[in-house]
């Protein structure tokens, strides 16, 4: 709403003004401090001239969130950034999720070494008590994986080979394949592999990128499907229809070129049975 209001060119006075309410209230609704009622929103996204689509994904995340004042990522602080903070309570009311990570795994499905050491090479500045906050954060958002309220959310990961050829250390990798090998057994979960022998794919290009799906409320349509990538300083949503659809066809070549569930699983437990034989 920040966002909006400010490239709208538009100052909290005239929010306050286009909705009866006092500036404070326009603060705390672009803080995200307090419930707002997805009229209100209407009325604040038509202020801004925001295209219809991005006017009805508003209003539903405002339904989602009535009747809640702070959501748990609130409490971390600058762990989560202001742009991430969008993504996860887009995630919070979503009915899908497709996410392909070529070289990580994706922090839904992430083992606690394995997390620990991500989080440290990617922010080698943060401290100890920093690095575990961040991990809480994760551990957070992994109860979605076996969220059941308002809806089981449905998870479709598609992890690049590499992304499990990573050198840590074996005891790491070795629980980490475990992790992904119970996820495999969630109803709402499915995990592909995407192999090295796939040869050249769209994915050589699209880099990470996640799609979220939402369900509609009642009578009001869905809010349209949300495409996210991110880099170390920011993150690019879209709901345009042109930019959607092209991510839309990449996932359907990676689902063409990645291992099937049953292929998964078998190539996880050769990885898994590699890393155990060489203990002994």
């Amino acid at each position: 709403m920040r966002q909006a209001r400010t490239r709208a060119g538009r100052t909290q006075v005239e929010a306050a003004e286009a909705i009866d309410q006092s500036e404070q209230t326009v603060r705390r609704i672009e803080q995200g401090t307090v419930p707002t009622p997805a009229g209100k929103v209407d009325n604040l996204c038509r202020l801004y001239n925001s295209p219809a689509q991005t006017r009805e994904a508003l209003k539903a995340l405002a339904r989602e969130t009535k009747g809640t004042a702070r959501r748990w990522w609130h409490s971390r602080g600058d762990l989560v950034s202001s742009w991430f903070e969008v993504y996860v309570a887009l995630e919070q009311m979503a009915s899908r999720e497709r996410s392909f990570d070529p070289f990580l795994v994706n922090g839904l499905l992430q083992e606690d070494g394995y997390m620990e050491q991500s989080i440290r090479y990617a922010a080698p500045e943060l401290s100890d008590e920093d690095v575990a906050a961040a991990a809480e954060v994760r551990h957070s958002r992994q109860q979605l994986l076996t969220r059941a309220f308002p809806a089981p959310l449905r998870l479709d990961f598609i992890i690049g080979e590499p992304a499990l050829l990573t050198r840590l250390p074996e005891s790491v990798m070795r629980a980490q394949l475990w992790k992904l090998l119970k996820a495999t057994e969630l109803p709402n979960v499915t995990v592909r592999v995407l192999p090295l022998s796939a040869g050249l794919h769209v994915a050589c290009v699209t880099g990470a990128f996640t799609l979220l799906d939402f369900p509609g409320d009642g009578d009001s349509p869905a809010a349209p499907t949300t495409f996210y990538s991110e880099n170390r300083t920011g993150a690019l949503y879209s709901e345009a229809p042109p930019e959607v659809a092209t991510y839309e066809a990449d996932w359907t070549a990676l689902e063409a070129a990645a291992l099937d569930v049953d292929q998964t699983i078998g190539f996880l437990s050769c990885l898994m049975k590699e890393l155990v034989d060489r203990e002994r």
